[in-house]
C-alpha cells in the first residue's frame, strides 16, 4: 500500500488513491494506519476513488476511530495536494464529490515546494437554533451549525480558552450526548478575528478543522461579532473564511511523507 502524508496547518491525514476501488477500506484499517504509536499516525484516513459526473475524483474520509465523517476542509484540501502531485488531475482546480455533496478545490499559489495555499467552495452555512442547555460557567451562547457535517458552537466569555483536559471533558459530553455525535468548538473573539479550539468527531482534540472554522464564522456572524470576512486562529494556525453561498475556506496545505505498508 502506498500513501501519502499532509496536514493542513496540524489537521493531518493519510490518502490512498485507488481510482478503481479495487481495495476497498474500512474502519480497521483506518484505525490500525492511524494509530500514532503502532501505525503511522493521523487524524483521518483520506480514500480517493474515481469520480462520477462532473467530480475528477471521489472522497471517502474515515476518522481515525473508524467512523465515517462528511466533510473536512483540511482534508480535502491534503486530498488535493496528493492528486495533483500525483499527476492525475493538472491544477488549479479539483472537483471531489463528497458524502455532503460536489465541492471545488482551487490552488491559489505554491509558496514552498511541499506547500500549497488553496481554497475550497465549502458549500452552505446553515446556522440552526441555539442549545441553551450547553450553556454554563464561561459558555456564554450555544448553537448548532451544519458545514456538510455537524458542529455544536459555542462563544466563551473567558480571556483563555479552555486547556486540552477541559476541551476533552466538554466536548466528548457534547458529541456523545448528541443524535449522531457533533464535532464542538468553543471560540472568542479576537481584536481582528476569531480564536477557537475543537473537539472532533471520533478523533478527539486537533490543532485545526476547516469545516468547524467556518462553522464558528457562521455562528459569529448570526451573532453580529463579526462579519462576512473573518480569521479563524486555531492552535495550528489560522485560516481565512468568506461567508456566502458557497462559504469559502483558505489556508495553507503541507506535504509531509510518502509511505509504503503492506496490505493487512
Amino acid at each position: 500500500m502506498r500513501l501519502t502524508k499532509h496536514h493542513g496547518l496540524g489537521n493531518d491525514f493519510l490518502v490512498v488513491i485507488d481510482l478503481d476501488a479495487s481495495h476497498p477500506t474500512g474502519p480497521e484499517l483506518a484505525i490500525s494506519l492511524c494509530d500514532r504509536r503502532t501505525g503511522i499516525g493521523a487524524d483521518g484516513l483520506l480514500w480517493v476513488t474515481d469520480g462520477d459526473g462532473d467530480a475528477d475524483v471521489t472522497m471517502r474520509l474515515l476518522n481515525a476511530d473508524g467512523s465515517s465523517a462528511e466533510m473536512s476542509g483540511n482534508g480535502i484540501r491534503c486530498l488535493a495536494q496528493a492528486v495533483f502531485q500525483a499527476g492525475l488531475v493538472a491544477p488549479p482546480v479539483l472537483k471531489v464529490a463528497t458524502e455532503a455533496g460536489m465541492r471545488t478545490v482551487r490552488v491559489l499559489s505554491q509558496p514552498e515546494p511541499d506547500c500549497h495555499r488553496m481554497s475550497v467552495e465549502m458549500g452552505v452555512a446553515q446556522v440552526g437554533e441555539e442549545t441553551p442547555e450547553w450553556v454554563a460557567g464561561q459558555v456564554l451562547r450555544a448553537v448548532r451549525v451544519e458545514v456538510g457535517n455537524p458542529h455544536i458552537v459555542l462563544l466563551w466569555g473567558g480571556t483563555e480558552l479552555p486547556n486540552r483536559d477541559e476541551l476533552i471533558t466538554m466536548g466528548s459530553h457534547i458529541d456523545h450526548s448528541t443524535p449522531g455525535g457533533a464535532n464542538v468548538e468553543v471560540f472568542r473573539p479576537l481584536a481582528d478575528g476569531l480564536a477557537a479550539v475543537v473537539y472532533e468527531r471520533g478523533v478527539g482534540p486537533t490543532l485545526s478543522c476547516g469545516t468547524g472554522s467556518c462553522a464558528v464564522a457562521a455562528a459569529a456572524q448570526q451573532w453580529g461579532i463579526t462579519g462576512e470576512h473573518t480569521t479563524v486562529e486555531m492552535p495550528g494556525g489560522a485560516l481565512e473564511i468568506t461567508l456566502g453561498e458557497p462559504v469559502l475556506l483558505t489556508g495553507d496545505t503541507r506535504s509531509v511523507a510518502t509511505i509504503e505498508t503492506p496490505w493487512p
